[in-house]
C-alpha cells in the first residue's frame, strides 16, 4: 500500500509538472492495464525529453542521462510526428513500437503539435494567455550588469539588417532573448520562426530548413511544404544550436544568405526571401572553425553582432527570476511566497541547467503546495538543490565529539543526533549525509530521539 500511493504522488507531481508539455505513456505490451507502473515521458515540442519517470527507465531498459535531454527519435527509435499523425485522430487509441528489442504499447497525452512536415520535429510557438503582453528586451532586464549589457548592444542593433549571433550555456534563455529581440523591432507583427539545429535528425533538416516539393523525398507529403526559412518570411529566423549544423547545409545557408533567395527540395524554382536572423550555439564557433566543423565564411557571415548571456549561478537577479517565474506558475491562485531559508538554497545552488532548471523547480515547488498555503519553503525544493550543495567548513571538519561519561547507547544516539543537527544548521539533508544515512533512516531516528526535546529541523 505504502509503494502503491508512493507511484500515485510519484506520477501526479510528473503530471503535474508537466502539464504544458507533451506525454507519451508506455508499457511492455505483455503487461496487464495499469496505470502508476507506466512510463511517462514529458517531450517538448522540438522533439526532445525533458524528463521521463523510473517505471519508464525499467521498461526502456536505459539510464536517466541516456533518456533526458536527447531526441524521441533517438530514445523511442521511432519518428515523433509520424506516431502523432496515427494518433491524432483518436486520442485514446494506442500505438505499438519496437525499443531495444522491447515491444510497447505507447500513447499521447496533451496537446498535439501542429506537425508541418512528415518526419519532421516542428517547434510551435510558446503558449500564452491572449491578454500577456510579448517578451520584449525591457521584460527582460531584471538587474544584472552584464545581461543589461547584452540588452544594450542588441537594442542597438533593432531594425538594422546585421545578425544576431547569441551565446551562452544551454537553458540561460537564448531563445527567450531572440524574441524579445523580434518584439522590439518593427518586424514584430510578422513571423518568428525558430528551428533547433541539435534536435532534429540530419536527414530531414534540409527539409525542414528549405521546404520540398511534392514527391521531393520517400515519406514526403504529396502536397509539398515551405521551410522555416520560407515561413518567416517578412519577419524574423532564429537557429538555435547554429554550432551543430551539418557541413553540406551551412554551404546552402550561406548561399541563401547572399543571394536573399532559397530554392526547395525537388524543386527548379527559387524563392526570395526577406528574414531577419538571430542565431544561437553553446559552443565556441572560433573553434569549431578551427577544428574544420564550422565553415569560417559563414561563421563571419553570422558574426554581426554576439552577445553572450551569463550563466545563472554567476547572474545577481536571482531572486529577481525567481519572483518572476513564481508569478507565471501561481497564476490562478493565491500569490506565493519563499522562506528564507528557500531563498538561500535557491542562491547557493550551481543550477548546471541554468533558466530552464529554475524554472522546472519552481513549478515542482508550486506544485507541492497544499491548498490554501502560499509560502514555499525548502520542503518544497528538489533534494538536488541540497544534495549537490557543497559541503561547508562545519561539515567537512566536525566529528562528533566521544562523551565525557558513560551513557547508554539510545542516549550516545540522541546526542550525536543532536550535535549533528546543530553542525547542519538544521539541515536534514546535509545530517544525514555526515551520518552515512538516508534522509529516511534520519526521520525515523527523530522521531525516537528528537520529538521530547521539540528541537526544529528544517527539511
Amino acid at each position: 500500500l505504502a509503494s502503491l500511493s508512493a507511484a500515485m504522488v510519484e506520477r501526479r507531481l510528473f503530471e503535474s509538472i508537466h502539464a504544458r508539455d507533451l506525454l507519451v505513456c508506455f508499457r511492455r505490451c505483455r503487461d496487464e492495464p495499469g496505470h502508476f507502473d507506466e512510463g511517462l515521458a514529458a517531450v517538448s515540442g522540438d522533439g526532445q525529453i525533458l524528463s521521463i519517470n523510473r517505471a519508464g527507465l525499467d521498461i526502456l531498459g536505459i539510464r536517466r542521462v541516456d533518456a533526458v535531454r536527447r531526441h524521441f527519435s533517438i530514445v523511442f527509435e521511432s519518428n515523433l510526428s509520424a506516431l502523432i499523425d496515427r494518433l491524432r485522430a483518436n486520442p485514446l487509441a494506442c500505438d505499438e513500437l519496437v525499443v531495444n528489442g522491447r515491444r510497447l504499447e505507447v500513447r499521447l497525452r496533451g496537446q498535439l503539435p501542429p506537425f508541418r512536415l512528415a518526419g519532421a520535429e516542428s517547434k510551435p510557438a510558446p503558449r500564452r494567455p491572449a491578454s500577456a503582453e510579448p517578451v520584449t528586451l525591457d521584460s527582460l532586464s531584471t538587474g544584472d550588469a552584464r545581461l543589461q549589457a547584452a540588452i544594450d548592444r542588441a537594442r542597438r542593433m533593432l531594425d538594422r539588417d546585421i545578425p544576431l549571433l547569441i551565446q551562452g550555456e544551454s537553458g540561460v534563455g537564448k531563445e527567450l532573448f531572440a524574441q524579445a529581440f523580434h518584439h522590439g523591432g518593427s518586424r514584430r507583427k510578422a513571423p518568428f520562426v525558430a528551428l533547433n539545429c541539435a534536435s532534429i535528425p540530419e536527414t530531414l533538416i534540409e527539409a525542414e530548413l528549405f521546404g520540398y516539393e511534392g514527391g521531393a523525398y520517400t515519406g514526403a507529403r504529396k502536397e509539398g511544404a515551405p521551410g522555416k526559412i520560407q515561413q518567416a518570411h517578412g519577419g524574423t529566423l532564429f537557429l538555435d544550436e547554429i554550432g551543430d549544423m551539418p557541413l553540406n547545409l551551412q554551404t546552402r545557408l550561406l548561399r541563401v544568405l547572399q543571394e536573399r533567395s532559397l530554392t526547395p527540395l525537388g524543386s527548379l524554382r527559387a524563392i526570395q526571401v526577406d528574414i531577419s536572423l538571430v542565431c544561437a550555439t553553446h559552443r565556441n564557433l572560433r573553434d569549431e572553425v578551427a577544428r574544420g566543423t564550422f565553415r569560417e565564411d559563414l561563421y563571419y557571415r553570422l558574426n554581426g553582432l554576439t552577445v553572450t548571456l551569463p550563466p545563472l549561478r554567476e547572474r545577481s537577479d536571482i531572486r529577481q527570476i525567481v519572483a518572476k517565474l513564481a508569478a507565471v506558475e501561481s497564476a490562478g491562485r493565491e500569490p506565493v511566497t519563499f522562506s528564507a531559508g528557500a531563498l538561500q538554497a535557491i542562491e547557493r545552488y550551481g543550477w548546471p541547467g541554468n533558466c530552464r532548471q529554475l524554472s522546472h523547480a519552481i513549478r515542482l515547488a508550486v506544485a507541492l503546495l497544499d491548498e490554501g498555503e502560499t509560502l514555499i519553503t525548502e520542503a518544497h525544493l528538489p533534494e538536488e538543490l541540497f544534495e549537490e550543495m557543497p559541503r561547508t567548513a562545519a561539515e567537512a571538519s566536525w566529528t562528533p565529539a566521544p562523551p565525557e561519561c558513560v551513557y547508554s547507547l539510545d542516549e550516545i544516539g540522541r546526542e550525536v543526533t543532536r550535535r549533528t543537527l546543530e553542525a547542519a544548521g538544521g539541515n536534514i539533508s546535509a545530517a544525514a549525509r555526515l551520518l552515512g544515512i538516508s534522509r529516511n533512516t534520519l526521520y525515523r531516528k527523530l522521531g525516537k530521539t528528537m520529538g521530547r526535546a521539540g528541537d526544529t529541523v528544517k527539511d
